[in-house]
């Protein structure tokens, strides 16, 4: 069986973790076929919004902990480096990505929900970051935490190893969403769908143009933000939407 499905709704893609029986380990094949699957849907045109979910009551335990024994320090580089491809990969492609998750999402799992653009949470999800339990820091998934909770929150997570609830995740950062078990799948759906909406030419200068702020300081912000917007402005899209808006209709996007 494939280690990512792929299930197409509209303007929507629904990239499915398929390794139940392993509660969705990141091994070094599946980490790969899911970068490939990421990118290549990335690049469809008629892709507007991607969902990341996963097959059984786990969303992702992390790293695949029986290719982590034995190693030389080429083949742990490798792994790592694949992982950081990965978490990349999701931030690079012009849709918006949503995580869907269910479950327990531990370590490089963690990860992968705060590497996500936004996050969907079932009241019964769990995220922690317990390397430190095993005698292995999670120092990558830190990269991506630290970003989304802050420093005082991520650190109490890693130096700890403790679940965080979905309603603290939230009120953390790190999930955007909690519904009830029954509603994940229609939420994701529903929050995809209102991205998918809007013009794709825009929607990708935004999430490029976030990312590229996001670390310069306030004025350097300014300076790029300005640079994009008015770029933007530019768009057959822009003028398209702004027309609509005053002529009160519903506008027609061609993605230029």
């Amino acid at each position: 069986m494939a280690d990512v499905l792929i299930h197409r709704e509209g303007a929507v893609a629904t990239l499915t973790l398929n390794r139940p029986a392993r509660r969705n380990a990141l091994s070094l094949e599946l980490m790969r076929e899911l970068t490939r699957v990421v990118l290549d849907t990335g690049a469809s045109a008629d892709v507007h919004a991607i969902i990341l979910a996963a097959a059984g009551p786990v969303f992702c335990s992390g790293h695949d902990l029986s290719e982590m024994t034995g190693r030389s320090v080429a083949e742990y580089r490798e792994i790592f480096d694949v992982c950081t491809h990965l978490m990349e990969a999701l931030q690079q492609v012009r849709q918006p990505v949503i995580a869907q998750v269910q479950g327990t999402a531990t370590a490089a799992g963690c990860q992968l929900v705060a590497t996500c653009d936004l996050v969907v949470a079932a009241e019964s999800a769990t995220f922690a970051t317990p390397g430190v339990k095993i005698g292995l820091f999670c120092t990558t998934p830190m990269v991506a935490l630290t970003r989304a909770v802050g420093r005082k929150r991520a650190l109490e997570m890693l130096l700890t190893g403790t679940p965080v609830d979905a309603r603290t995740a939230s009120e953390w950062g790190l999930v955007n969403r909690v519904v009830v078990a029954a509603d994940l799948e229609r939420a994701a759906l529903e929050l995809a769908r209102q991205i998918a909406a809007a013009s794709p030419l825009t929607v990708s200068m935004g999430k490029q143009a976030f990312y590229a702020q996001i670390e310069q300081d306030q004025h350097s912000a300014y300076i790029y933000a300005r640079e994009v917007m008015t770029t933007n402005a530019l768009t057959a899209d822009a003028q398209e939407g702004i027309c609509a808006f005053l002529a009160k209709r519903v506008p027609a996007w061609s993605g230029r």
